[in-house]
């Protein structure tokens, strides 16, 4: 019997910008249902990897596959289709302050007109109580939540319509440790229960630790090291050992202006 093929599969990835590589030569697999977290430090590629998978930025050269389809140079349309499988977990939440929370989660669904304004209230107060948020939530306004609130309300967007994969992009930036844990709790619930692929991207080792299956670092523009959660320890990767334990004397070296 045939392996079941990964949800994403990218090879020999290359994203420059002038003269500054970015992506050289980057391979990745994330298997259906799998959730998978890239580290590496400020400035690496995490975010423009998560960008080019979903088109809104076009590699240099390269293969990336969603469900066996190569998206790459997708015409607008058939992207459109490939995007709607897509959940997403911004960094800063990123929320509309002038809508209600209701409206926030339910955004896309509204502007494609999927479905209508009452449905749309009832799917948000749904996917908020999975949050662990209460139907009153639904009518407040971002700037009336708490940061760990805004993030629970962003959680619920990106689930609103059961997507089939979800990016998250660095999950727990701002929040303190206690509440990062109950973001990092809901992840996995979350996951767990849309039965999505996720693909996140952190340099938060407790959150990495806590939410993925495997783990893959990102430096020199590569994955330089992929493996399961538990073996991380025991990479062997002095690259890996450096940053998981935030030692400065390492292979990596910051710049440090005098």
């Amino acid at each position: 019997m045939s392996q079941t093929p990964p949800k994403i599969r990218i090879r020999d990835l290359h994203k420059a910008f002038g003269p500054k590589v970015v992506l050289d030569g980057l391979d990745l697999d994330v298997g259906v249902a799998e959730s998978v977290v890239v580290i590496g430090g400020s400035g690496t590629g995490k975010s423009v990897l998560i960008k080019s998978i979903l088109g809104l930025l076009k590699p240099d050269r390269g293969s990336i596959q969603v469900d066996g389809e190569e998206v790459t140079g997708m015409k607008p349309g058939d992207r459109e289709a490939v995007n709607r499988k897509v959940g997403m977990l911004f960094q800063g939440a990123a929320l509309f302050d002038s809508l209600p929370a209701w409206e926030n989660v339910t955004f896309g669904l509204l502007a494609q007109k999927r479905v209508t304004r009452a449905q749309a209230r009832d799917i948000a107060v749904a996917k908020l109580a999975q949050v662990g948020l209460e139907a009153e939530v639904a009518d407040l306004y971002p700037a009336e939540l708490s940061g760990g609130m805004q993030k629970r309300v962003a959680l619920a967007r990106a689930i609103a319509a059961d997507p089939e994969i979800i990016f998250f992009d660095e999950p727990t930036t701002g929040l303190d440790p206690i509440m990062a844990d109950v973001i990092n709790d809901l992840i996995v619930k979350i996951t767990r229960e849309v039965g999505a692929t996720a693909l996140s991207i952190t340099h938060d080792m407790a959150s990495a630790r806590k939410i993925a299956n495997r783990i893959a670092m990102l430096y020199d523009g590569k994955i330089i090291w992929a493996g399961p959660t538990a073996g991380i320890d025991a990479s062997g990767n002095p690259f890996v050992d450096q940053f998981i334990h935030g030692r400065a004397e390492g292979p990596i070296k910051m710049a440090v202006r005098k």
